[in-house]
């Protein structure tokens, strides 16, 4: 069986829900569909969520009615009989007219989630209704009967699988299987979401259940490019990444691909296929575990980061000293990306500078502390094992010009990564192009 994810800008106009519907009949094997709300949509139920928290039941009403006006014009665009309009048209009068209760109610966080997640439900509805008018044995299987977290709010791999198993073997010889992306219970039972990598990840969780044949996510670009093609010319598409490339990728990035996503395919052993929507016949990126040696794949950057700096004499041969700093930042939930130690400092870079001031309070009292805002993180991704002589050259090469703020080589043998300022990035990574890939 194949998985085939597609985004809300793939479902986002009825042609393109007829597009999906034609790839997903055209497989030559049976198809687990994993679709997001149509593009826009889950923006709406956001904003209408935002108005109910406010108790503005009128601003909330106003926006449910006209987002159920443009569904009942998209129902005229994408059925051609009666019965179908119908059916599709009662649906979406109950799906309303839910959205609509929650104005006459106090409102929580648990009320919003279960209005975000209507976008999926609505999109995958409509799509498995335009398959069964069209003649094609679909199923929609809905992601609330078996996605689910467990108490750390990760996917609960086992019970996935063991409940889509089971739901399978209860809906077998189907061509096509229809379920929604993102959304989830949690351990209570509670409607949630995935968060990190969304659609994407249900694909991957899937795929690694049913232990799928391959796991197709389809988006807006013919896979992952070997540099940022809106800021460098003349890049690429790489037609094959190993699993820890893509996560490096992904991390420090490159947009297409959540890094979170790939893992559950990595496990299982499932290559992952980076597909164009716009042209099918397109070949993409394959993810798989395998590593091609001695070569450099790809460049990203990731924007928006704080470096920070702590400087003290008290870490000179001195034990504890990193534990306390590293403790600080996870008080507040705060990740760091690169960090670079000496005799007497340490530098650390972060993206999310939410609880930067406090931080920095607690850090003055190890230290010394210098901030350096609007930076960026480069990373250039390939075979970089240590025993690959000259790849650490070339890069270094290629900065010359360059002011460099910290580099990391050694912590992972698929990257080395360079901490410069935003207004060195667009040269940065044209001349890294130019030096690595000609």
């Amino acid at each position: 069986m194949k998985v085939m994810k597609f985004g809300g800008t793939s479902v986002g106009t009825p042609s393109r829900m007829k597009e999906v519907a034609l790839l997903a009949i055209k497989s030559d094997a049976p198809t687990f569909l994993v679709l997001s709300a149509m593009s826009g949509t889950t923006n709406t139920l956001i904003e209408i969520s935002e108005y109910l928290y406010k108790r503005n039941t009128e601003g909330a009403n106003e926006l449910i009615n006209k987002l159920e006006q443009n569904y009942l014009l998209h129902i005229e665009d994408l059925f051609s009989t009666r019965r179908y309009k119908d059916i599709t048209r009662d649906f979406l009068k109950e799906e309303f007219n839910f959205l609509r209760s929650f104005t006459k109610e106090m409102f929580t966080s648990f009320e919003e989630k279960s209005i975000v997640a209507q976008g999926e439900i609505i999109s995958t509805n409509m799509v498995t209704n335009y398959l069964l008018e069209q003649g094609v044995k679909a199923k929609l299987l809905p992601a609330l009967d078996f996605m689910r977290t467990d108490k750390n709010a990760e996917p609960d791999a086992l019970y996935i699988k063991e409940k889509l198993t089971d739901i399978l073997a209860k809906n077998a010889d189907y061509q096509i299987y229809i379920t929604q992306g993102f959304i989830c219970r949690n351990a209570y039972g509670e409607i949630d979401n995935l968060q990190r990598g969304g659609s994407d990840y249900t694909a991957s969780l899937i795929g690694a259940a049913i232990t799928a044949d391959e796991i197709q996510i389809w988006t807006d670009i013919d896979g992952i490019h070997n540099n940022d093609p809106r800021i460098v010319e003349k890049t690429e598409t790489v037609r094959q990444l190993n699993f820890e490339e893509a996560s490096e990728l992904a991390y420090f990035g490159a947009k297409i691909l959540h890094p979170t996503c790939v893992q559950p395919a990595k496990y299982a052993g499932i290559p992952v296929r980076l597909k164009f929507t716009m042209d099918p016949e397109a070949e993409g990126t394959i993810i798989n575990n395998n590593l091609t040696r001695g070569k450099i794949k790809a460049i990203s950057a990731k924007d928006n980061i704080t470096a920070i700096k702590i400087k003290s004499s008290r870490m000179l041969g001195s034990t504890g000293f990193l534990r306390k700093v590293f403790e600080i930042f996870e008080s507040y939930q705060t990740s760091i990306d690169m960090v670079a130690t000496s005799e007497v400092g340490m530098s650390m870079t972060i993206e999310n500078d939410t609880h930067l001031s406090d931080i920095t309070d607690e850090l003055k009292k190890l230290g010394t502390v210098t901030i350096d805002k609007e930076m960026c993180i480069v990373c250039v991704v390939g075979d970089l094992d240590w025993n690959n002589v000259g790849f650490e050259t070339l890069t270094m090469e290629a900065m010359k010009d360059i002011p460099i703020r910290m580099i990391s080589y050694g912590g992972s043998n698929y990257n080395i990564s360079f901490l410069i300022q935003d207004k060195d990035k667009k040269h940065t990574l044209q001349s890294l192009s130019d030096h690595l890939f000609g």
